[in-house]
């Protein structure tokens, strides 16, 4: 009973901040930042383990490869455009993803890491059901590296529109593809809010990190411990 309450409240909570940053437009008031700052207030208030929590949450992180499936749709309506820039999207998410493995381990090394959390920052981009299991292959700890992925995420929906505004980019393969490499599943939903095509270029973009890092993350980690 206790599961299926903190399920119903989470939904309640999730929906309720929607309609604030639907109404305010201000990014700070994303859902994706304020239902988890909420549930852990209520958590820590109420006394509620995680695990408690969990045994109703779970249902909605089980969700998230299926979500990950629907965005076949908008890559069907754009097909002609994914097929004539692929080689350009191609590029970028690879480069993408390359910065983002070498950056994690540069940044686990200035911070003095240990091991398993440093191994646990490596798939921080990659969307969260394929980086924990990026992360048991290399090492690293699951339930960490969802961590680092919530946090990548939201930080990428925070910085990418100001960062692509900086630097004068409007393009709509070029926005997409910095958006779904840089900040998974949460930048393409900020990347469907600027148009239906950068949402799906970003989707094809995260799926495409994803598929990299499974073969790039290990063998740059092997070359990058070796040093």
């Amino acid at each position: 009973m206790t599961s299926l309450l903190f399920l119903g409240l989470t939904v309640a909570v999730y929906l309720l901040a929607k309609r604030l940053y639907v109404r305010s437009g201000k990014i700070y008031c994303s859902p994706l930042i304020i239902t988890p700052l909420i549930m852990i207030g209520i958590l820590l208030f109420s006394g509620t383990s995680y695990e408690s929590y969990n045994a109703g949450g779970k249902w909605l992180s089980d969700l998230l490869q299926p979500a990950t499936v629907a965005f076949a749709i908008p890559l069907h309506k754009n097909f002609k455009v994914l097929k004539k820039h692929a080689a350009e999207i191609a590029a970028g998410v690879l480069t993408g993803t390359v910065t983002a493995v070498l950056s994690s381990m540069l940044l686990a090394k200035w911070l003095h890491l240990s091991g398993d959390l440093a191994t646990s920052l490596v798939p921080r981009s990659v969307t969260t059901p394929i980086a924990m299991s990026i992360s048991q292959n290399i090492g690293g700890v699951p339930s960490i590296t969802a961590v680092f992925v919530i946090l990548t995420g939201i930080l990428g929906t925070l910085m990418g529109p100001s960062v692509l505004r900086l630097f004068r980019i409007d393009n709509e393969i070029a926005r997409g593809v910095s958006l779904g490499t840089a900040a998974h599943g949460t930048g393409t939903s900020k990347a469907f809010e600027l148009s239906s095509l950068t949402g799906t270029i970003s989707s094809i973009a995260m799926i495409l990190t994803a598929l990299f890092s499974i073969g790039l993350a290990p063998a740059l980690l092997a070359v990058f411990l070796q040093h």
